[in-house]
């Protein structure tokens, strides 16, 4: 079975080992206060930076999922307000949760064929803390390129700084980690490993923003957490296992550059497929704000329903469009861990039953 789910997706197949190793050397109970951790933890990050090119000067943090860099961000990094640009579900949801925690926060919502344009974003003033953007949008199959990111970066108001959604795109292409100040995802995407563990960075300028508004009201405050990460701990008890098999993935994986071209040939494979097609056509028809990692197709709801059931006939685990587009698209995960045999059995089965 191949599931191209777009999250919790189909994770590598050496994790089945990594899990063994875990296992056989006691780091289902090992203590995450020792120095076995600290160095684990070290190991970790080191690897992080060298394999995704991160900036040496950017601090990881490690947390429970994305979800909770949300309220993170919002706690420790945003005294006044946030505004948010969005296109799709996950993106209206973090501004859903930030306004509920900051009032006075604002959001614009954009299309999907749609480049937002940095010049013209009503709601975003002098009083904003904090821009925050879904880089890849998971529900919907957009994306937003390196230009738009760049753009937003050079015209934040006043001290604003950029957050930056990349849950479904980290660890799967090549990122321009110093065009923003803050990036997070969870690791069940790109990162091809069970959820349960998210991956956030911070530039210099975050991290000096959240040592000056020094927030710690909450367990998982910015600056608690960074005075616990400058000695490779956390302030809870962590993910120790997630952390482990992420340090195992990261060490055995090429850097991202090569992770990234071969993500791409993929995609171009698909969306030329399919934009030829005449049952199936992608969701976004703006080749400029195609997603590279999650493809979406539609058709009538009936439709959608049919391939989906016979491509599970086949071994085949589609996934479901998600939000408003539910009934009439589905989404195809083009991730690292999974591997081009089970793409090139996909193409064979549209091929064959819908072309």
């Amino acid at each position: 079975m191949y599931t191209f789910n777009p999250g919790p997706s189909q994770v590598y197949p050496q994790v089945r080992q990594y899990l063994q190793d875990a296992f056989d050397e006691g780091w289902l109970s090992a203590p995450h206060r020792g120095e076995r951790f600290v160095q684990l933890m070290r190991q970790t990050v080191a690897e992080l930076k060298n394999k995704l090119n991160v900036p040496q000067d950017y601090t990881v943090f490690f947390m429970s999922s994305a979800t909770e860099c949300w309220e993170v961000l919002t706690q420790s990094l945003t005294p006044t307000k946030s505004f948010h640009l969005y296109s799709g579900a996950f993106g209206e949801k973090w501004f859903d949760y930030a306004k509920a925690l900051r009032p006075a926060t604002t959001g614009l919502r954009f299309g999907l064929d749609e480049v937002p344009d940095a010049h013209h974003l009503p709601g975003l003033d002098e009083q904003t803390d904090l821009v925050c953007i879904t880089q890849n949008e998971t529900s919907n199959a957009t994306q937003l390129r390196d230009g738009v990111v760049l753009n937003l970066y050079n015209r934040l108001p006043g001290n604003a700084l950029l957050a930056v959604d990349a849950t479904s795109s980290l660890a799967g292409i090549q990122l321009k980690y110093i065009k923003a100040d803050i990036w997070y995802a969870s690791v069940q995407k790109c990162f091809g490993l069970p959820a349960g563990l998210s991956v956030m960075l911070l530039s210099p300028r975050a991290l000096e923003r959240a040592r000056r508004l020094n927030e710690r009201a909450h367990y998982n405050s910015l600056t608690a957490q960074y005075e616990k990460m400058l000695n490779f701990q956390t302030t809870h008890t962590p993910n120790v296992l997630g952390i482990y098999l992420l340090s195992r993935m990261l060490h055995d994986r090429p850097a991202i550059k090569a992770v990234h071209q071969h993500v791409q040939d993929r995609a171009t494979k698909l969306y030329d497929y399919f934009d030829q097609a005449t049952q199936l056509r992608p969701l976004v028809q703006n080749p400029e704000t195609r997603s590279t990692t999650v493809i979406g197709l539609q058709a009538p709801a009936p439709l959608i329903d049919e391939v989906k059931r016979r491509a599970l006939a086949q071994g085949l685990q589609l996934g479901s469009g998600y939000g408003s587009w539910k009934p009439t698209s589905l989404r195809i995960a083009n991730f690292p861990a999974i591997p081009d045999a089970a793409f090139e059995q996909l193409v064979q089965f549209f091929a064959r039953e819908f072309s």
